[in-house]
């Protein structure tokens, strides 16, 4: 037997998932998470989930991980002291930026600019220069930049960052001083921008790479820490890191280009869903992901989901390659609050986490969240994450009281429905980000919820999107654990480029595209993958001559073979994309700007488990009837044990569907089929 464990960890909890690929047999844990050390929750996991297995650890033959380390060190301001090396005249690139600031005309009184995360005076400038075609300006002065690097190191930095001036073009300046840097700050870990970014704008590159530089020793000591307590525990096979885009990186590369799992947690559940929604027939839908402190939404389009350039995290937005996720302060433990000023109800983006964690968990919580929302509304069963929390309703009735006085309600119910609806509107709004703002129908998409909290609310978000069905995969809770033990290894090789479409021919674009798939390749390659079992995708960034920005479009394999107009080809997709986003198009011509390749392995061959096939009826799954609050008053609801449900099963609402690590309801006037997978398949009635 091959088992291969996939870990997710979270603000609130810490999910695991052994996956047998043989037999497609899964065993779930879910513990609370240890934000003081991520490790110790993983830990327990891995023990839970070998015990509940009955294997011993040392079975396992892959290790398969989501983190969120390099997301909290950026959220949390905990990143190291970054000493960054510029081109004399350029020290002040992080403070000019993009002079752009967020909000309405009024924004730059109130928005309080965010600190660099490269002071100004941890910033030196080096004597040197190339040109942006690559050719040398003015050679690096060595003395000179050796002086400078000496500064840091008397500074006290904890990285360093080389970015120069169109490196991307030519890298020799950034490696030799890269290699001065070891010599001079020799236990100092440098990232160069030519490396983790080999794309023009010196904003944008600079600032990706001074990210990396902020979050790799926190990511590396990290991952170290994780690969050491595996092996104390007996676990000696590899460990992988989920990219933002998905795919999977082997660990110590993980650790040197740590900017690109910024959004490592949200991809996996993006890669779960595809994996699932496809065994239940559907390509195209959009991503719910509610957990106790945030949501995450995406969109999949013709099972593939949309990948941006654009990487956000609190403040920062860097570039680099992700799902092209959104996130609101929305979920199970978003605090609902009324301000003393509007007497408006107001919920999140201010979580509980998972310490305390809502008044239900009886661990010193006060304040009322949705959690305590769902359970005062009767919606959440008794215990949470299979015994391992048990809920406290009285708790949580006085919690939610609290809101029904400050509005002069009359019931805690009417309070915690107003709580349910307004985060619920939350989630629409961040749906909306992914599907209408990006010329998308969201009533062309069926809907997938996981997540602890997801399925919870899933329904109701079905109803206000339009999107059918609302698709709940087997093991919600756990799903991005899901998506980490079947994903693959990836591998990405970029250049900047820019020629206009007169100045370029097919052939030569296609030598670049192939040497660029070569390079990619070669990192799969060292890392055991072989080359006839790898696959490529293609992306190009285009322009009208005269834009500022450029439109990534994806390019076939097939538009490579030689045996058409390559620029045609590009041209006319660009068009449609641009038409699609903007509506219009201009005469101008068009540019190419980046290159881009992505070279993956293959997807695990995991089994699935096809659920027995029964009848319309559901009761022999019913376990009892509860009272709940639905529809402005009282009524009964079945509630059912989702591990006893057969395939054909027909649920109708009012109805609550649970299992270990979510539960699922399901409205008045809605009904949920049971797909031979084990999805749940909500439709209106």
């Amino acid at each position: 037997m091959r088992y291969r464990l996939g870990v997710d960890v979270g603000g609130t909890f810490t999910d695991v998932l052994l996956l047998e690929e043989t037999s497609g047999s899964t065993y779930r844990a879910k513990t609370p998470s240890t934000p003081a050390d991520q490790s110790v929750g993983v830990l327990n996991g891995v023990g839970k989930v070998c015990a509940d297995a009955g294997i011993d650890p040392g079975e396992i033959q892959q290790v398969l991980h989501g983190t969120t380390v390099a997301t909290n060190a950026i959220l949390q301001g905990r990143g190291a002291k970054v000493g960054l090396v510029t081109t004399e005249g350029f020290r002040q690139v992080l403070q000019i930026a993009r002079s752009f600031v967020p909000g309405g005309l009024a924004g730059w009184i109130i928005w309080p600019k965010p600190e660099p995360l490269a002071a100004l005076e941890n910033t030196v400038e080096v004597v040197g220069r190339i040109a942006a075609d690559g050719s040398e300006v003015r050679p690096l002065d060595e003395d000179q930049c050796r002086t400078a690097l000496r500064s840091l190191k008397g500074a006290g930095v904890e990285a360093v960052t080389v970015s120069l001036i169109n490196s991307y073009a030519n890298a020799e300046h950034e490696e030799q001083v890269g290699r001065w840097v070891a010599e001079e700050l020799p236990d100092v870990p440098v990232s160069l921008s030519s490396h983790v970014l080999p794309e023009m704008r010196e904003y944008e590159r600079t600032l990706t790479t001074v990210a990396n530089s902020y979050v790799q020793p926190e990511v590396s000591r990290y991952v170290r820490n994780l690969d050491s307590s595996l092996h104390d525990k007996g676990i000696s096979a590899p460990l992988s890191i989920l990219r933002s885009d998905g795919g999977l990186v082997q660990a110590d590369k993980a650790a040197e280009d740590p900017v690109s799992l910024l959004l490592s947690g949200p991809a996996g559940g993006v890669t779960g869903a595809v994996w699932f929604a496809q065994q239940a027939g559907y390509s195209d839908f959009l991503t719910f992901d509610m957990g106790g402190t945030s949501t995450d939404v995406a969109l999949v389009l013709d099972g593939k989901p949309r990948i941006g350039r654009e990487t956000k995290v609190g403040d920062l937005s860097v570039r680099a390659t992700s799902v092209d996720v959104r996130t609101v302060g929305a979920g199970g433990g978003s605090i609902a609050h009324v301000p003393e000023l509007t007497k408006a109800l107001r919920v999140g983006p201010q979580s509980a986490g998972a310490d305390p964690g809502p008044a239900a968990y009886g661990n010193g919580g006060t304040e009322p969240t949705v959690t305590d929302a769902n359970v005062v509304l009767g919606y959440l069963p008794s215990e949470l994450a299979g015994g391992e929390v048990a809920l406290d309703v009285d708790a949580a009735r006085t919690a939610v009281a609290t809101i029904a006085d400050a509005m002069g309600l009359e019931s805690p119910e009417a309070a915690a429905s107003g709580i349910v609806d307004i985060v619920n509107e939350n989630m629409f709004g961040a749906l909306r980000l992914v599907s209408v703002q990006q010329g998308f129908d969201p009533r062309d998409f069926a809907l997938v919820s996981f997540g602890g909290a997801g399925p919870l609310h899933a329904n109701a978000l079905g109803r206000l999107t339009g999107s059918w069905p609302v698709i709940i995969p087997p093991s919600p809770g756990v799903l991005c654990a899901y998506g980490d033990a079947t994903t693959c290894l990836r591998a990405e090789s970029a250049r900047t480029m820019v020629r206009a479409f007169s100045d370029l021919t097919g052939e030569e674009l296609r030598t670049v595209i192939a040497d660029l798939a070569d390079a990619a390749a070669a990192q799969l390659t060292e890392e055991g993958v072989a080359r006839d079992a790898q696959t490529a995708t293609y992306q190009v960034d285009l322009r009208y001559h005269g834009q500022g920005f450029e439109i990534p479009v994806d390019l076939a394999p097939e538009a490579l073979g030689g045996g058409g107009d390559l620029l045609e080809t590009l041209g006319a997709t660009f068009d449609a994309e641009h038409k699609r986003l903007f509506s219009f198009l201009l005469p101008n011509e068009r540019e190419v700007i980046n290159l881009r390749v992505t070279v993956s392995g293959p997807r695990p061959q995991v089994a699935f488990t096809e659920l027995e096939q029964g009848s319309e009826d559901p009761s022999a799954a019913l376990l009892r009837e509860s009272q709940v609050w639905m529809d402005g008053g009282p009524t009964s609801a079945g509630i059912y044990d989702r591990t006893t449900l057969q395939a054909g099963n027909v649920v109708r609402g009012p109805a609550i569907v649970t299992e270990m690590d979510s539960t699922t309801l399901v409205l008045s006037g809605h009904a949920a089929t049971v797909d031979p997978s084990g999805c749940l398949v909500i439709r209106p009635l």
